[in-house]
């Protein structure tokens, strides 16, 4: 079942509980920190913008989880096969960096000695700017990207858990939003263009989560012919009865799937994320295989507290079909899955 959204609404009603559940294409239902009944202590707030094109890529996060802030750039080189990553945590910071209670307007910001992180949106355009000191080696990080050309529809998802009628996931994912800009690094500069077929992709999240839990996220924009292409895949936390955050993008509009599964490989009874992957849906609409480049790694573990992630970054190849028919063939297009072990 597909439980589309068609109603305006509040996100949560008067007990801080979903008012509807499933998927929208646009962030129709308001959300409002205030109305959310849970401790501050589980509210969880992020952007996480990624920015890329098939040579290299950049990316930015402020994110306020309550008892911890986070501030995170990373930068990848896929011909070089390196990346490097750093973060900022901030503790307790239980919404002072103010993150827009919409995707659709608003800036956050954030400064210190060491860093200055600007998320900067008019409704026009996104400028995203990073400048990050001592960020790898003693040396600096500088990010300027400009993201504009929204598509038509996005994915929305409005998701329940069962445990705790308080804990919700409201989260949109905009793909194939047009970059212009650079990063710099070392004595590189990034380019981003439309002609070497730059684009961003948001992750927008707010929400109330449970402590313990994995999610699967996978991701892809590229252009096709002179046509824009994206997907955006996931599941594995929350009560997804109502709706899967599982859609194709193509021409600015979007054509949802259903279920689809992730198949990482084993070796050794452990999860083989730099070995080939596939995935597979239920209705046979996405068929994938992925060849990885990078593992971009992270265990921040505080026993207590912990996060295990791995953003891998490859190459996809195979079939996605719209909702017309029409079959979409990927040959070794660019873009990353991830699985991700938290205890927050």
């Amino acid at each position: 079942m597909q439980q589309i959204i068609t109603e305006k609404t509040k996100l949560l009603n008067a007990k801080g509980s979903l008012n509807q559940k499933g998927y929208a294409t646009s962030l129709i239902m308001d959300y409002d920190r205030k109305d959310i009944k849970a401790s501050k202590f589980r509210i969880k707030e992020w952007d996480y913008y990624y920015v890329g094109n098939r040579d290299y890529g950049v990316a930015v996060t402020i994110a306020d989880n309550g008892y911890m802030g986070l501030l995170s750039a990373s930068i990848l080189d896929f011909n070089k096969v390196w990346e490097k990553t750093n973060s900022i945590i901030l503790p307790f910071t239980m919404g002072k960096l103010k993150l827009p209670s919409t995707s659709e307007i608003g800036d956050v910001e954030y400064k210190n000695k060491q860093v200055y992180f600007s998320f900067k949106n008019d409704g026009m355009s996104r400028h995203l700017y990073v400048k990050y000191q001592n960020f790898w080696e003693n040396k600096p990080l500088e990010i300027n990207v400009v993201l504009t050309d929204p598509p038509q529809d996005s994915m929305v998802i409005a998701t329940p858990f069962k445990e705790n009628p308080k804990a919700f996931y409201y989260n949109q994912k905009i793909n194939c939003m047009k970059a212009t800009g650079w990063a710099r690094f070392e004595d590189k500069e990034y380019r981003f263009t439309r002609e070497n077929n730059a684009l961003g992709t948001l992750d927008w999240g707010r929400g109330v989560w449970t402590y313990k839990n994995t999610w699967y996220w996978g991701s892809l924009s590229t252009v096709l012919g002179d046509e824009t292409f994206g997907f955006n895949i996931g599941y594995g936390f929350g009560d997804t009865s109502a709706a899967t955050e599982n859609m194709l993008f193509y021409k600015g509009k979007a054509h949802k799937l259903s279920e689809v599964q992730f198949l990482i490989p084993k070796k050794d009874d452990k999860d083989d994320f730099m070995s080939p992957w596939t995935f597979t849906s239920d209705d046979g609409r996405f068929e994938m295989s992925f060849l990885p480049i990078i593992d971009r790694f992270a265990d921040t573990n505080l026993k207590v507290l912990r996060s295990l992630q791995h953003q891998v970054f490859g190459l996809f190849s195979g079939k996605a079909i719209l909702n017309d028919g029409t079959v979409i063939t990927l040959e070794k297009e660019l873009g990353f899955a991830e699985k991700v072990f938290n205890k927050w």
